[in-house]
């Protein structure tokens, strides 16, 4: 949808930046729904100490609004690709573009990474984030993909 002339962009006064080792701080203000659980200090601490985990997040008025994680993948055989964990916005804030802030900011990222590619799951019934996806020029690919989630046991 076109926006108005002499509308205001929804998106002003919203920050978007990558979260590096010292910033587990900015993560003290985050506005519900916007994480799928309670941040736990330790975790937030070594993702962001880790230089493959990448958290880019929305902040406004010093409240983060949205966020999107993702990790930088290196194999044997293949050129770096950035796999995009999840992007989340806060119910009160959606519907303003942030989520199309965040993941530019991401792809942009990933292209300074030096990442050929960049990939990322959604539910089928995820109409949003299927929106999303396909305006950033992703593609699903022809073949039905299936994702295991296979539970760590201490005993396998």
């Amino acid at each position: 949808m076109a926006r108005q002339a002499g509308a205001a962009d929804p998106t002003v006064g919203v920050d978007v930046r990558v979260l590096g080792p010292h910033d587990a701080r900015v993560l003290e203000c985050v506005a519900p729904g916007v994480f799928d659980g309670v941040i736990d200090p330790r975790w937030s601490a070594e993702f962001l100490a880790n230089d493959r985990h990448h958290l880019i997040v929305a902040i406004e008025d010093g409240v983060v609004v949205g966020m999107a994680s993702a990790m930088c993948y290196v194999h044997p055989d293949k050129a770096p690709q950035l796999w995009i964990n999840e992007v989340g916005v806060a119910p009160s804030h959606q519907g303003r573009g942030i989520g199309r802030q965040l993941l530019d900011r991401t792809m942009a990222l990933a292209a300074a990474l030096g990442c050929t590619e960049a990939w990322v799951l959604t539910d089928r019934e995820n109409t949003v984030a299927k929106r999303l996806y396909e305006r950033a020029g992703g593609i699903v690919p022809p073949e039905d993909c299936i994702m295991y989630t296979i539970p760590v046991t201490a005993d396998p």
